[in-house]
């Protein structure tokens, strides 16, 4: 799966592609396939601690940009990738930029392991979820169509090294630690997260067994 994701970072128009991993065995199954793969630290707490220590590794400078792609989205289009790319090349602010996409029914609406993003009318994230937000205060939740003007978080991110230092300098707060989700700790110290529609539809990341076998089904044709 840590392969497949690579393979589409390797489509998109990155200059770059270092996979980050913890695991011996991962290492050794991705280098088998071509791929750079750095050796991190199994002590990290977040994704973005451990690729901070890849920037530190990789001798990056302030300025340049990076995008992180989880490694359980084996099916994320590269168009998304690029779109990261050309929202940060566009961003004259410290900030960070993201993806979204509509919620697909009440089921992914109420599902935990789907996170949900509302944000203001210029595009920047309120907050980030994995209760069902908007909350349909004045119905029934399973019989609200509130879920039509819902948006499901995509797992992939963009900053600068900069902006990556700042970030892991900053410590996790009570939102981040309960949903457990760590860019509420950008939100709640300030911070600002750009978010956009996705270009292409996102199959979604591999959290569960019945996920995989989903991933597996369509695999064929991807």
């Amino acid at each position: 799966m840590v392969v497949r994701v690579a393979d589409r970072c390797l489509e998109s128009c990155a200059e770059e592609v270092v996979v980050a991993v913890d695991h011996r065995e991962v290492f050794e199954a991705v280098k088998d396939y071509g791929h750079t793969a750095v050796m991190t630290s199994v002590d990290h707490t977040s994704g973005t601690d451990r690729v901070l220590e890849v920037a530190a590794l990789k001798n990056w400078g302030e300025e340049d940009l990076v995008v992180n792609v989880q490694g359980d989205e084996p099916l994320i289009p590269t168009a998304n990738i690029d779109q990261i790319i050309e929202m940060l090349k566009e961003n004259t602010k410290n900030q960070i930029v993201t993806l979204c996409e509509p919620i697909a029914d009440k089921d992914e609406f109420f599902n935990p392991d789907v996170v949900k993003v509302v944000t203001s009318r210029n595009g920047y994230a309120l907050y980030f979820s994995r209760a069902p937000i908007p909350y349909p205060r004045d119905s029934l939740p399973r019989e609200s169509s509130m879920y039509e003007f819902a948006s499901r978080h995509i797992g992939i991110y963009g900053f600068s090294v900069s902006t990556l230092k700042q970030f892991v300098n900053l410590t996790p707060g009570v939102y981040e630690i309960e949903e457990k989700l760590e860019q509420l700790r950008w939100l709640q110290n300030g911070g600002e997260i750009l978010v956009r529609r996705a270009l292409s539809p996102s199959p979604g990341g591999v959290d569960t067994p019945e996920e995989l076998e989903r991933v597996r089904a369509i695999w064929p044709s991807n």
